[in-house]
């Protein structure tokens, strides 16, 4: 069975991307599974930069192909705002998920609502040898000012999908993984990764 690495130390996303890639016929590994922990400071000007950045740094010190994503919300009124810094908003030390919802909502009190939003992900898929490859996924949707569901991570209790009527954090894992942007970017990824781990 050929072998991908999932190129993140944040438990939220693996879950996410392994129940997305699951039944390929693909060996799954975590950076724990092999033991590896690298901290890839995430400095760059794109999503795309900062995701490359992640995957190549685990591709070359496993020699496995690797896939990262970089991803953030984006605020019509913030100017697309927290953005690429959407992990690092808060100021505060050991700043959480919830400190970082806590202080988008704050700030968008100066603003009426609706708040209009969308999630995007940046994937890329990065081999030893130095080759990246990129997909991107985008979720479109509103920030609302009380949090509603206990699943999901990061901001997704305070994203509403319009249409659904249902915040990220009120669905079920399946059906997430048909909606949100993680979904879309590495699902875009799948012919990719099996062109490249057949090779």
């Amino acid at each position: 069975m050929k072998n991908l690495l999932l190129a993140t130390n944040n438990i939220g996303k693996l879950r996410e991307i392994q129940a997305i890639l699951a039944g390929l016929g693909i060996h799954l590994l975590t950076p724990k599974d092999i033991g590896i922990h690298l901290d890839v400071v995430e400095d760059g000007a794109t999503y795309a930069s900062n995701a490359a950045s992640k995957a190549l740094a685990f591709a070359r010190a496993t020699n496995f192909l690797s896939l990262s994503d970089d991803s953030g919300l984006e605020v019509d009124v913030l100017n697309g705002a927290p953005g690429l810094h959407s992990a690092r908003f808060s100021p505060k030390p050991g700043a959480t998920d919830a400190d970082r919802r806590a202080l988008l909502l704050q700030v968008l009190r100066a603003y009426s609502p609706p708040w209009r939003a969308r999630f995007h992900c940046t994937a890329a898929l990065a081999a030893p040898d130095g080759w990246v490859g990129f997909t991107q996924g985008d979720c479109p949707g509103e920030i609302i000012p009380v949090e509603r569901g206990y699943n999901g991570f990061g901001y997704d209790p305070i994203f509403l999908l319009v249409e659904k009527g249902l915040t990220m954090a009120e669905l079920g894992m399946d059906e997430k993984n048909k909606l949100s942007h993680r979904a879309h970017a590495v699902r875009a990824a799948i012919p990719i990764i099996l062109e490249k781990i057949s090779t």
